[in-house]
């Protein structure tokens, strides 16, 4: 059956606006709920978006949100709060919702290393989430992306934030990551949703370059012509770095957060192979994209270039 209304939850949040923007260009029916409305303006203009304002831990409010629905779409994470309740107790309210209403296909986004044994509450949440999804019965695909950059993203931009200081304490600076595009992100979920092949299977998604923290952190501050005086700290220091921090406005480093950097995140020298292999997508460095948007200027060719090399 032909996917063309989709309910996506977490469609406000950075990776739902960039999969919202392209399946309306694919003119797919969007309904996407929010707890406030007042931070999915930019959505409001896309001619397939319908946003309703919803308290979605509400099985009544459920059942209307998935009325008419051929498919939902669930981004969910937080990185500090109630895991549990964001990860785990929201995806089993869904798959509920959708046998309810007849609704087979799910689309699920999990993160990388994502399991029950992992150190960080994040993790561990995110791993009790997807077995969730994988035991429902439904006709789910789960998605496993490493560390996701892109235009509104929450690392790259912050690290070029943090480069204005002078000196900057850096806790785990050895931490490695293997960071994704988001376009590539969302082409993966959008030629997903009628793809067969995809149901019953995971994906663990990862760009094509591995860096520490450290070298992520350098990047972006040289981008926007910077060069602060980084300070790796060891793992004591980290851990109090992180207990500090996790008091103060913004949040900029928690205690889960560096039990997260335990474990690196990455899918291996080849895992960008992933991309390619399942869906024809050659995937963006951190080089080729970064200078773009943390330098406030990305064109909307680039965006129709990305695609042309994903044969989109």
């Amino acid at each position: 059956m032909a996917v063309e209304n989709v309910c996506i939850f977490g469609g406000t949040g950075f990776v739902g606006r960039h999969l919202a923007n392209l399946l309306t260009a694919q003119e797919i029916g969007l309904r996407i709920p929010t707890g406030r409305a007042d931070r999915s303006k930019e959505l409001l203009i896309l001619p397939t978006v319908e946003i309703v304002q919803a308290d979605v831990y509400e099985d009544s409010v459920l059942d209307e949100l998935l009325t008419d629905m051929d498919a939902v779409i669930n981004l969910v994470g937080v990185l500090h709060g109630d895991f549990e309740a964001a990860h785990v107790e929201l995806a089993r309210k869904i798959t509920a919702a959708c046998h309810r209403n007849g609704i087979r296909r799910l689309l699920h986004m999990s993160s990388l290393n994502a399991g029950t044994e992992q150190p960080s509450r994040y993790l561990r949440s995110k791993g009790e989430g997807e077995s969730v999804v994988k035991s429902s019965g439904l006709d789910t695909t789960v998605f496993r992306p490493a560390v996701i950059f892109g235009p509104g993203d929450s690392s790259l931009t912050l690290f070029a934030r943090l480069g204005r200081l002078p000196v900057l304490l850096l806790a785990s600076p050895e931490a490695k990551f293997q960071p994704v595009f988001v376009e590539d992100v969302v082409l993966a979920f959008a030629d997903s949703l009628d793809a067969a092949d995809t149901i019953g299977q995971s994906y663990d998604l990862c760009g094509p370059k591995c860096y520490t923290l450290r070298q992520m952190v350098e990047y972006s501050a040289h981008v926007t012509g910077k060069n602060p005086a980084i300070v790796g700290l060891n793992d004591s220091l980290s851990f109090l770095e992180a207990c500090v921090l996790e008091f103060l406005p913004g949040k900029l480093l928690t205690r889960d957060n560096y039990f997260s950097m335990k474990v690196d995140n990455i899918c291996g020298c080849d895992g960008h192979s992933t991309l390619k292999d399942v869906w024809g997508i050659y995937p963006a460095a951190m080089e080729e994209v970064a200078p773009l948007y943390l330098g406030h200027h990305l064109p909307r060719e680039r965006y129709d270039d990305f695609r042309r090399r994903a044969s989109r």
